[in-house]
C-alpha cells in the first residue's frame, strides 16, 4: 500500500493509504470526503461544547436580544418547551444571546463532554505522528457517537435551526462563516505532490512510480489558489537541536574567553622544580603529626 501525508498548506491533516494504480480523480474523492468530514466534526464539537454549557440555540429572531428586548417584542421559545434535556435544565445564561441557558444537568453534560473529547482524539492531527491512518468509518462511526450522545441528552432531539441538527442532516449554511473558507467543495479540489499539480486524468502511479510500498506528502488546495509553499529544508525538531548546540558553542567559546593565558603554569607538568623533588624523594609527601610511641 502507498501510504500519503495529506497536508493542506503547511499543516498535516491525515495519513491514507491507498495502492498506486488509483485514478486520480478517485483519489481526490476520498480525500476530500476525509477532510471536510474531520472539518464537519470540529463543527459539531464545537457546537456541542455550548450545547452542554448554555443550552439550545435561540431561533435566528431572537439571537441576540437582551431579555428586555424579547419581552418588549412579545418572542417567544417554542422549542424550549419541546427540547427539554434528560433530567431536566440547569440555567446557565449565554452572555453572548445565542442559546436559551437551559442547560443540561451536570451528568448529562458530562456525557456531551466526554463524547467530545473522543470524538476529537479520533481526528487529532497528532495521529499523524503515531502512524494512525485515517478512514471513512473512522470519520462516520465517529460521527455516530456524537449523534447517539445528543440523542441520549435530547431525546425529544434538538431544533431545526440548530447547527448540530443542521450538520448530523448535511444541511449546514456556512456561508458568510470563516468555516466556509476551510471547506474544499467538491469539484474544486487539486492535488500536489513535489510541488506539481497533479492531473485528475492520470493515476498516482504516473507520478510517483508502482512501488506500493511508498510514503509521500501531498498536498490538498483549492483551485485558483497556486501552488502550495515547498516544504521546509529542515524539520522544527531538527531547527531547535541546530539552536540547542549553537547555543551550547557559545557559552562554550565564552567561557574560553574568560580564561587566563597563563592558567597553564599551576599544572604540576609546569612546575620547574617537580624533576629536583624527585630525586631527592620530597613529593607526595604529607605532613601529619607524629604519633606517640
Amino acid at each position: 500500500m502507498v501510504r500519503l501525508h495529506v497536508k493542506h498548506g503547511e499543516e498535516s491533516q491525515f495519513l491514507f493509504d491507498t495502492t498506486a494504480q488509483i485514478p486520480l480523480n478517485e483519489l481526490l474523492t476520498e480525500l476530500l470526503t476525509l477532510y471536510n468530514g474531520r472539518l464537519k466534526i470540529e463543527r459539531i464539537c464545537s457546537e456541542m461544547q455550548c450545547l452542554a454549557k448554555h443550552g439550545i440555540l435561540l431561533p435566528p429572531n431572537m439571537q441576540g436580544l437582551t431579555d428586555e428586548q424579547i419581552v418588549e417584542l412579545k418572542l417567544r421559545d417554542e422549542w424550549a418547551e419541546k427540547c427539554i434535556p434528560s433530567g431536566g435544565p440547569t440555567f446557565c445564561k449565554d452572555d453572548i444571546g445565542r442559546r436559551n441557558g437551559q442547560a443540561p444537568s451536570l451528568q448529562m453534560g458530562q456525557v456531551i463532554t466526554k463524547t467530545v473529547d473522543e470524538a476529537k482524539a479520533n481526528i487529532n492531527k497528532k495521529q499523524v505522528q503515531v502512524n494512525v491512518v485515517m478512514t471513512k468509518e473512522i470519520i462516520k462511526d465517529t460521527l455516530d457517537i456524537l449523534k447517539g450522545a445528543v440523542t441520549i441528552v435530547y431525546p425529544m432531539g434538538l431544533p431545526p435551526h440548530d447547527p448540530i441538527r443542521m450538520e448530523f442532516e448535511n444541511a449546514e449554511d456556512l456561508s458568510g462563516t470563516q468555516a466556509s473558507l476551510q471547506v474544499i467543495p467538491e469539484g474544486q479540489g487539486v492535488l500536489w505532490w513535489a510541488g506539481k499539480e497533479m492531473s485528475n486524468d492520470k493515476r498516482l502511479c504516473d507520478y510517483i512510480g508502482k512501488n506500493e510500498k511508498t510514503k509521500v506528502v501531498v498536498k490538498l488546495q483549492k483551485k485558483g489558489t497556486g501552488p502550495p509553499g515547498r516544504e521546509p529544508v529542515v524539520t522544527e525538531d531538527q531547527k531547535k537541536q541546530m539552536m540547542l548546540q549553537a547555543y551550547r558553542r557559545q557559552e562554550e567559546l565564552k567561557k574560553l574567553d574568560t580564561m587566563d593565558d597563563d592558567s597553564h603554569l599551576d599544572s604540576q607538568w609546569a612546575d620547574n622544580n617537580m624533576l629536583k623533588r624527585q630525586f631527592q624523594g620530597l613529593n607526595n609527601i604529607s605532613w601529619r603529626p607524629g604519633k606517640k610511641m
